[in-house]
């Protein structure tokens, strides 16, 4: 019995080195891959560990050149003037590109490029172009079901920016929803 014993003890050890010799060598890229992926666990002692949400990474970090386009008659693009004024123009000019960033989730400011003027709306709903950021630069961006962009004031809750012939701000009355009264095309539209 003690050849056959041996015998097993010999066929185990060279199927155990044959299978070893089968395995692919250390090249030092596993060594590599397991030090990144425990340093991208691993937190530095004092740090706070945040939460991270891709939605609110793209609410609050990019910043869009558009411009704000309002279908009303042959239409309108709104533009903030060095003055201060905000009118709607026909054609695309150097006044109508807009800077769109976010300021918290959902709420963006609106900053003329050339003029370097916030859009801001005051509490009578006028719009016009600030030097310097406060609450009026402030505007809640909704999708609307038809695609169009609208921009609510924060400071002025149910005050939104819309362009007709003579450049003014929409009050939604109170039985609509603001829906129905932007379906009729009196929003803006980011084009670029």
């Amino acid at each position: 019995m003690g050849s056959l014993s041996a015998l097993r003890t010999v066929l185990v050890l060279g199927m155990v080195t044959g299978l070893a010799g089968c395995a692919p060598g250390l090249n030092g890229t596993a060594d590599h891959w397991e030090a990144l992926y425990s340093r991208s666990l691993a937190r530095i002692q004092g740090e706070k560990r945040e939460e991270i949400n891709r939605e609110s990474d793209y609410l609050l970090g990019i910043k869009r050149l558009r411009r704000l386009y309002c279908n009303v008659g042959i239409g309108f693009h709104m533009q903030v003037l060095p003055d201060g004024r905000i009118t709607g123009v026909h054609n695309e000019n150097r006044y109508s590109l807009l800077q769109i960033s976010p300021v918290e989730r959902g709420v963006v400011t609106l900053l003329g490029v050339r003029s370097n003027r916030f859009v801001a709306m005051n509490h009578r709903g006028k719009l016009y172009g600030s030097l310097h950021y406060s609450n009026e630069c402030k505007f809640r961006e909704k999708l609307l079901p038809n695609n169009y962009n609208a921009y609510e004031s924060l400071a002025y809750p149910r005050m939104f920016i819309g362009l007709t012939e003579p450049a003014d701000k929409r009050r939604v009355p109170p039985v609509l929803d603001g829906f129905d009264l932007y379906s009729r095309g009196s929003v803006m539209n980011s084009t670029l």
